[in-house]
């Protein structure tokens, strides 16, 4: 009986060993995997903050350019011709503007397209508006649209 009773002790403090190891090992796992999601919400975090200062950094880099957009259209912009409204969506551009004739419209696409940094004019509309003040019977309304290029994003690309 003795002998029963000794190897039933036994067995009893060898499970409640076990027992504590294994809440010992629960509890650190618990912490772990408290460790693992903090990670895993820092990652996202990082994430987040690299996207934002990829934007930033293109918003930088592209700050010189809208300047240079506003001084090549009024390089390109011809004679008799005035613009009403521009418009910029992405890369597209929409001018709305009076020409003296149609004429000075093509001079227009003509120097749109042979400026470095625009392309494609494509003229959408013309009318005639022989009632304009300012040009007089010929004149007329148009809308155009073309494309911003970066000369310079195309040099960087053939390095």
């Amino acid at each position: 009986m003795l002998l029963v009773f000794g190897v039933g002790h036994y067995f009893d403090t060898s499970i409640t060993s076990q027992e504590g190891r294994n809440s010992f090992l629960d509890r650190k796992i618990k912490v772990l995997d408290e460790r693992i999601a903090e990670i895993s919400n820092l990652q996202e975090q990082r994430e987040d903050l690299l996207a934002r200062m990829r934007v930033i950094q293109e918003l930088q880099g592209n700050r010189p350019v809208i300047v240079r957009v506003f001084d090549e259209m009024v390089q390109t912009l011809a004679k008799g011709v005035h613009y009403k409204s521009l418009g910029m969506t992405g890369t597209d551009l929409t001018v709305a503007g009076v020409a003296e004739s149609n004429n000075r419209i093509s001079a227009l696409m003509r120097n749109l397209d042979g400026s470095d940094w625009f392309a494609q004019p494509n003229l959408k509309t013309i009318k005639e508006d022989p009632e304009n003040s300012d040009y007089g019977e010929q004149a007329s309304t148009f809308d155009l649209t073309f494309v911003q290029v970066n000369p310079n994003q195309k040099k960087e690309e053939d390095l």
